[in-house]
């Protein structure tokens, strides 16, 4: 389980980009961040894992509070942290499988990991990770030569070989056209489902965090609005959120993609 106490980031400017946030991710739950830009949706994400440090408050990942680690412990709790990035992250000119394979570098040794030796076990995970997601036919074609939604998967692969407790996932479908991103969020899903993982996604697009999670938290101003099912996220509530307009719309979307799907 993630707990997260009082959780604050003040910056350097005086904006408070996190208001004291309090929430609770059990094992196997998908949770969507959604709220404007600005909400602290990306911040939040961050200060789990410590990429961005809180001002104040706790980040409990099991029985470790992360918020009170030392940097060499640190890096050894972020192997329980995948993460998946919206714009990728990999690097172009390595093939698939060695990006795959950069997840495990947090667990072997500074020779190994300078010359990419990886134990077959590794290897062999990563190849069963790239079939459960379509892409084993790819292993030895570099980054730059995938699609976006390739790249996305690769990600995730990448991520999930690291064997995580929890998995972070900043906007993985913003650059995605919708077919893919919700073949994306239909993957991250049942890759979680399969695996008991908790999520944390970090997603503007409203209808489709409704479609596949089990649980949507909204943020605004860096505090908790909505915490709650999908099925509670009503046009009142997104005003809360995001402010006057015609909810209508997104609220109908959702109804007409569930009756096609």
């Amino acid at each position: 389980m993630l707990r997260l106490n009082k959780l604050t980031k003040i910056y350097k400017t005086g904006d408070k980009a996190l208001n004291a946030v309090d929430l609770e991710v059990p094992k196997g739950q998908v949770l969507a961040l959604i709220g404007p830009s600005g909400a602290g949706k990306s911040t939040l994400i961050r200060c789990i894992n410590r990429l961005v440090e809180p001002t104040s408050g706790a980040v409990v990942l099991g029985d470790v509070d992360l918020t009170r680690l030392g940097s060499r412990r640190l890096r050894r709790e972020r192997r329980r942290m995948g993460m998946i990035f919206q714009e990728y992250a990999l690097v172009e000119r390595l093939t698939v499988m060695e990006n795959v394979l950069s997840g495990r570098l947090g667990y072997v040794g500074l020779f190994r990991s300078v010359f990419r030796q990886f134990p077959q076990k590794d290897v062999d995970e990563a190849f069963r990770l790239l079939d459960r997601v379509g892409l084993a036919h790819m292993a030895d074609k570099r980054a730059d030569e995938l699609s976006g939604g390739q790249r996305q998967r690769i990600g995730i692969c990448r991520a999930l070989i690291q064997n995580p407790a929890l998995l972070l996932v900043d906007e993985p479908t913003a650059s995605l056209d919708p077919k893919t991103s919700r073949q994306i969020m239909r993957l991250i899903t049942e890759l979680c489902l399969e695996r008991e993982l908790a999520a944390i996604v970090n997603i503007h697009d409203v209808a489709l965090a409704q479609m596949f999670v089990q649980r949507i938290v909204g943020l605004e101003r860096g505090g908790i609005v909505f915490d709650g099912p999908p099925s509670d996220l009503t046009e009142d509530v997104l005003t809360r959120i995001y402010g006057e307009e015609d909810w209508s719309e997104t609220i109908q979307k959702l109804d007409v993609e569930e009756d096609a799907a």
